[in-house]
């Protein structure tokens, strides 16, 4: 039995024909917003690559983008093939070609799901990559006079300023690295002299944060070196004091900010996935309903058209069966009790010469 049976007539057959073209030329506008917002995704991580660490990051950008470009193809396709459908004599050409083109359709429109839900499983992916680049953008913030680092810096300043935040994690990270270039240092200062002896690795290690790390709306003048010595400042607690820097991290901001990117393109792409799917549903209403009417030889009659013409589970069967079958072509079968034919055949010697001749009889 049918799955999801309407019978058509002819004006509605051509009322669905006109639909679909309007709504395929629809589709290309929407090929082209995926194409839009995988680009727009695309320069968004191409402008802070900087402080993120290489890896699959782009595959969603990079998704969109192919699926936005295929979209424009096969719904610029859709149009033409649902605009000749308006008349059965111009279907004739496209009857074979429409099958498989629902079948690559339906393809796609799974492609779109993908793109869509990727854009929700992309966090981690993304937390881990900022983590690492701007880990590495810290340690590297002082050698700005080593070529390929000289610009961390200021990439890193900001970034601080326009998201409002500091460290990678927090302010504390600072204190973990020696971010003040050597070349910046009195070593015939005895303090300075003494904080390097007092490190391990030598480091000038210092409660301090770069000027980039300051909040302006604090009241009073940012206090950038001694953060957590209160001693070292009047009437103050660092433990308080939240509005004198930017206390959220850097990876913390920048993750917010391109989770609410991906999570608005995530259900725009899924609303074009909802709508390409019912284009392609009206579609396959169209082909079968065309199909029909070529079957029974009223091109002004009445024709059925369904999503399938068998149940799903008898659909799914026949499918699982030709998949099955697909290797068993090229097999030979071989019948109980009889040999393999290419095994043990004899090879008739033709190049033997003396062949005895049978005798002629007697006359």
């Amino acid at each position: 039995m049918a799955v999801l049976k309407v019978k058509f007539t002819k004006t509605k057959r051509d009322k669905l024909a006109q639909i679909l073209w309007i709504l395929n030329w629809v589709s290309v506008v929407s090929g082209i917003i995926l194409f839009s917002l995988g680009l727009f995704l695309k320069i968004e991580i191409k402008k802070r690559n900087e402080v993120m660490a290489k890896g699959d990051i782009n595959s969603v950008p990079n998704m969109l983008i192919s699926v936005g470009v295929i979209a424009c193809i096969i719904n610029f396709l859709g149009g033409k093939i649902c605009y000749d459908c308006s008349d059965a004599n111009k279907f004739s050409r496209w009857k074979l070609v429409m099958l498989p083109y629902i079948v690559c359709t339906f393809c796609f429109t799974f492609c779109i799901l993908v793109g869509a839900l990727m854009c929700y499983t992309m966090r981690n992916e993304l937390e881990e990559s900022l983590y690492l680049g701007l880990r590495d953008a810290i340690k590297f913030y002082k050698d700005t006079d080593i070529p390929g680092r000289c610009f961390l810096k200021k990439t890193v300043d900001m970034l601080q300023i326009g998201f409002q935040c500091c460290g990678n994690n927090g302010f504390r990270d600072w204190f973990e690295i020696q971010w003040v270039s050597a070349r910046y240092l009195n070593m015939a200062s005895k303090e300075v002299l003494d904080r390097l002896k007092s490190n391990v690795d030598g480091k000038f290690l210092v409660d301090g944060v770069p000027f980039s790390c300051c909040n302006p709306s604090s009241p009073r003048p940012c206090i950038q070196y001694q953060l957590t010595n209160n001693s070292a400042h009047y009437n103050y607690d660092f433990l308080t004091e939240e509005l004198n820097i930017w206390v959220k991290g850097c990876r913390e901001a920048l993750l917010d900010y391109y989770t609410a990117i991906m999570r608005s393109i995530g259900i725009a792409a899924l609303l074009i996935w909802l709508f390409e799917l019912s284009v392609l549903i009206g579609v396959r209403y169209l082909q079968t309903a065309m199909k029909n009417v070529l079957l029974l030889g009223d091109l002004e009659g009445e024709s059925d058209g369904w999503l399938l013409e068998n149940s799903l589970v008898e659909t799914a069967k026949y499918n699982i069966n030709i998949i099955k079958n697909l290797g068993k072509a090229n097999q030979i079968s071989t019948v109980s009790g009889m040999n393999d034919p290419n095994i043990d055949v004899q090879n008739t010697n033709c190049g033997k010469t003396n062949v005895p001749t049978k005798s002629l009889p007697a006359a």
